[in-house]
C-alpha cells in the first residue's frame, strides 16, 4: 500500500477518519509534517476533553434535581445591571438531558462571535427558552435589584413549558418551585449559563439598535443622565 501523503494525513485529522490504527503508525513517520499534523491534533483533542470536562462538572446541579425524578430543570440568569444605559433583560433556558454544548460557560467569558455561535445552538437546540426586558423606567422606581428579580420571573414564567425547578444565578425568585440558586452559576451549570449567553446576546442587539437610531445621542445622555435612559418595555 502506497505511503499517505502529508495532505491526506491532515484531511483525515482534521475530519477524524483516522483509525487508532493509522494514528499509531503516524507516531513513527519521521516526516516533519506527519509530526507536525499529530501535534496539532493531540492538543486539539485534549481541548475537546477538557471542554467535555468541563461539562460535565457543570451539569451537576441539574443531575441532581434529574435523580429526584424532576426533568425540566430551568436556568436563569440576567445581564446589564452594571451598564450605566438601557434595560436589565434576563433569559430562563430548559435544555435537554442529553444535550452536550462543548465550552459552554459564563458569557463573560466569552468572545462575541463565541456567544453569537452558542446562542444559535442554545435557541435551536433548547426545550423552551423565555427572554425578557425591564426598562429603565422600572429600574429607576423599583431599584436594579428588584428589576433583576423582575425580569427574571418573567422570564421563568414566559416559559413554552412548565419548568419543575429552578437553577438561579445568584437570587432567589419569588415562585412556586424548587430552586437552588448559585454565586457564580454562569460558570457552575450548564443551563444558567446558557440563559447568560442568550440574554447577553439578546441585549448587546438592542443596544446596538439603539445606538444606531440614535447616533451620538446615547452616549451624550448617558453622560447627562447616567441610567435614566427611556427604554419602553
Amino acid at each position: 500500500m502506497p505511503e499517505s501523503t502529508i495532505a491526506q494525513i491532515k484531511t483525515l485529522l482534521d475530519t477524524n477518519k483516522a483509525t487508532n490504527e493509522q494514528l499509531q503508525a503516524w507516531k513513527q513517520d519521521k516526516r516533519a509534517g506527519v509530526q507536525q499534523a499529530l501535534n496539532r491534533y493531540e492538543k486539539k483533542q485534549q481541548q475537546i476533553n477538557k471542554e467535555l470536562q468541563m461539562y460535565a462538572d457543570m451539569s451537576r446541579f441539574e443531575k441532581e434535581y434529574h435523580r429526584q425524578g424532576i426533568r425540566l430543570v430551568a436556568g436563569v440568569d440576567e445581564v446589564g445591571r452594571g451598564p450605566l444605559a438601557g434595560p436589565v433583560t434576563a433569559a430562563a433556558v430548559i435544555l435537554p438531558e442529553t444535550l452536550i454544548i462543548p465550552g459552554l460557560t459564563d458569557s463573560k467569558k466569552l468572545s462575541e462571535a463565541k456567544r453569537n455561535y452558542y446562542s444559535e445552538i442554545i435557541k435551536e437546540k433548547a426545550l423552551a427558552y423565555c427572554i425578557k426586558h425591564v426598562g429603565a423606567a422600572d429600574i429607576d422606581k423599583y431599584n436594579i435589584y428588584q428589576a433583576s428579580k423582575m425580569a427574571m420571573t418573567w422570564a421563568v414564567e414566559g416559559l413554552g413549558i412548565k419548568a419543575g425547578a429552578l437553577l438561579v444565578d445568584a437570587m432567589e425568585l419569588p415562585v412556586s418551585l424548587p430552586q437552588t440558586s448559585l454565586i457564580k452559576g454562569d460558570s457552575r451549570s450548564v443551563s444558567i449559563a446558557a440563559a447568560s449567553v442568550i440574554a447577553k446576546v439578546e441585549r448587546d442587539a438592542a443596544m446596538k439598535k439603539m445606538a444606531e437610531a440614535y447616533p451620538g445621542i446615547l452616549l451624550k445622555t448617558i453622560k447627562a443622565m447616567g441610567r435614566r435612559l427611556i427604554w419602553k418595555h
